[in-house]
C-alpha cells in the first residue's frame, strides 16, 4: 500500500553516474563520461513539530531510469531479464538501507547507495542556493547559507562530491572550491576505534567513481602537505607515523617529493655502508 505520508517529487530530480571514464575535453576541463547514469526522484516526508504550528520536510530519494533505457528488442526477443536489466539495477539501490556488503555485490549496492544519496541532496541543495540567490549567485556565501553535517563516515563521499559538482560543474577553481568546501562540511565521529571506521577499496572506487578518487588523491596530498607544514622535519619518526595515522589513502605510495624525506637515493645508501665497513674493519684489525 505503500506510506501516505511519503509524497512523490517528479518535478524534483537529479542525474547520478556511476562507472565511466574521466577525459580531457577541448576545454581543458576534465568530464565524467560513459558508464551508467540512473536519476534520483524526491518523496518529501512532512514532520509536525509538537504543540506547534510549524512542519519541517524531510527529503528522501527513489531511483530509476528513464523509460528509454528499456530495452524493446530484448524484451521482444523473449529476454524478458535483460530488458529490464538496467531498471532493476537502478531501483534496488534504495531497496534497503545499508545493504549487507560481505559479497563485492553488496559492497558494490551499497557504495552505489551511499553515493546516490550524497549526490542527489547535495545537487538538491545547490539548486535551493541557486534559486533562491535568483541571478546573483555569490558561491562565497554558500558556506554561510549551508551546513552539511555527515553523521559517521557513511555520508563523507558529500565531500568529493561538492567538489566535483562546484570545479566540474560550477567551473570554480581548485582553492576556492576547497575553501568553500572545508567551510560547509561538518562531521560526527561516532568511535574512537580505527577498525570501526569505514573503508573502501581503491580499485572498487576507481572503477565505480572514478572521478572521485582524484579529487580525493588531491586532497590527500593537500593534507600530507598540511601535516608536513605542522610538524616540521626535525623528527621524521614521528612525522611518518602521524602521516601514517591521519592521512586518507591507506596503503599507498606518498608523493615523490615526501618519499624524498623519509627514503635515501640507494647511491647514497651505499656510500654510507662502505663508510660503516671501513670504519669497522679499522677498529677490528
Amino acid at each position: 500500500m505503500g506510506n501516505p505520508w511519503e509524497i512523490v517529487r517528479n518535478d524534483v530530480s537529479y542525474p547520478v553516474k556511476f562507472y565511466g571514464k574521466v577525459v580531457i575535453g577541448s576545454d581543458g576541463k576534465k568530464h565524467w563520461i560513459g558508464g551508467e547514469n540512473i536519476k534520483a526522484i524526491a518523496y518529501d516526508v512532512p514532520i509536525p513539530g509538537y504543540k506547534t504550528k510549524s512542519t519541517i520536510n524531510l527529503r528522501l530519494w527513489s531511483t530509476k531510469v528513464p523509460s528509454e533505457d528499456f530495452d524493446l528488442s530484448a524484451f521482444n526477443a523473449g529476454q524478458h531479464a535483460k530488458a529490464s536489466e538496467a531498471h532493476q539495477n537502478a531501483e534496488k539501490i534504495c531497496y534497503i538501507l545499508y545493504p549487507g556488503d560481505e559479497s563485492m555485490e553488496g559492497k558494490i549496492l551499497r557504495l552505489k547507495q551511499q553515493y546516490t544519496l550524497c549526490s542527489a541532496s547535495l545537487q538538491d541543495i545547490i539548486a535551493c542556493f541557486e534559486r533562491r540567490s535568483g541571478n546573483s549567485v555569490n558561491w562565497e556565501e554558500f558556506p554561510t547559507k549551508v551546513a552539511v553535517q555527515m553523521n559517521d563516515t557513511h555520508p563523507t563521499l558529500c565531500i568529493p562530491e561538492l567538489m566535483r559538482i562546484l570545479i566540474d560543474v560550477k567551473g570554480l577553481t581548485w582553492n576556492k572550491a576547497w575553501k568553500i568546501t572545508q567551510r560547509t562540511m561538518a562531521y560526527t565521529n561516532h568511535t574512537v576505534l580505527p577498525e570501526a571506521l569505514e573503508k573502501w577499496s581503491l580499485e572498487l572506487m576507481q572503477k565505480l567513481l572514478p572521478r572521485h578518487v582524484e579529487i580525493i588523491e588531491m586532497i590527500d596530498d593537500e593534507l600530507i602537505n598540511l601535516i608536513i607544514l605542522e610538524n616540521g622535519t626535525e623528527d621524521l619518526v614521528l612525522l611518518e607515523k602521524k602521516l601514517k595515522d591521519m592521512r586518507i589513502l591507506d596503503n599507498v605510495d606518498y608523493p615523490e617529493s615526501v618519499q624524498k624525506l623519509f627514503y635515501k637515493p640507494e647511491e647514497e645508501t651505499l656510500k654510507e655502508t662502505e663508510s660503516v665497513l671501513k670504519s669497522l674493519s679499522r677498529h677490528c684489525c
